[in-house]
C-alpha cells in the first residue's frame, strides 16, 4: 500500500512540476520569481527538447530559412547526403512526429551548441557505416535562404558548413 501511495505522489509531484515550469517559461512576463523558475528549468527543458521559441510570430519573425543536411564521405570518395526532416516535405501526420527534429535543427548550428555537433556527426555517420564501406569525414552544413514576402520562387540556399570532422570508427554507434 505504501509503495502505490509513494508511486502516486511521484507522479503527481512530476505532473505539477511541469505544469509550473511550462507555464513559467511560457508566460510573456518578466515577475522576479518566474525568471529565477526559468533560469533554473532552462537547461532540463533544452535536454528534453520543451522548449518553445515564440519568435516565430513577433515582434521580429525569423527572416530566414535554414535545413540541415549531414555529408558522409567513404574513403573511396563516396558521398552519402542524409538531411534532417523538413517540416514543408512531411505530411500533416508526419510533422507532428517529427516536430522536435524542427526545434531542434534551428538550433543545432547555434555556437553554443557546439558540444553536441560531434555526436550527432558520429550518430548520422553510423547510419552509413555498413553500406559505405570505410567512412573518411563527415560534415554537418545548414543552408539558408532569405524569407522575401509576396516573392513566386524561393531564392537559393547558401550552404555554411558548421561541423567537419574525420570519422574514427571505434567512436560510431
Amino acid at each position: 500500500m505504501a509503495v502505490k501511495r509513494l508511486r502516486k505522489a511521484a507522479i503527481c509531484a512530476f505532473i505539477v512540476f511541469h505544469l509550473v515550469t511550462i507555464t513559467c517559461v511560457a508566460v510573456p512576463v518578466d515577475f522576479a520569481p518566474i525568471v529565477k523558475v526559468r533560469g533554473l528549468v532552462w537547461p532540463y527543458f533544452l535536454w528534453t527538447g520543451l522548449f518553445q521559441r515564440w519568435d516565430m510570430f513577433a515582434p521580429d519573425p525569423p527572416a530566414v530559412n535554414s535545413y540541415i543536411k549531414t555529408v558522409v564521405i567513404s574513403q573511396d570518395r563516396h558521398m552519402h547526403v542524409w538531411s534532417f526532416p523538413r517540416m514543408e516535405e512531411l505530411g500533416l501526420g508526419e510533422r507532428f512526429r517529427k516536430e522536435r527534429y524542427r526545434k531542434f535543427s534551428d538550433v543545432l548550428p547555434q555556437p553554443q551548441m557546439a558540444p553536441l555537433w560531434p555526436d550527432v556527426a558520429r550518430r548520422v555517420a553510423g547510419q552509413f557505416d555498413s553500406q559505405a564501406g570505410a567512412l573518411d569525414k563527415v560534415l554537418l552544413i545548414e543552408f539558408q535562404s532569405e524569407i522575401v514576402p509576396g516573392a513566386v520562387t524561393d531564392p537559393p540556399s547558401t550552404p555554411s558548413i558548421f561541423f567537419e570532422d574525420y570519422v574514427h570508427p571505434e567512436t560510431l554507434p
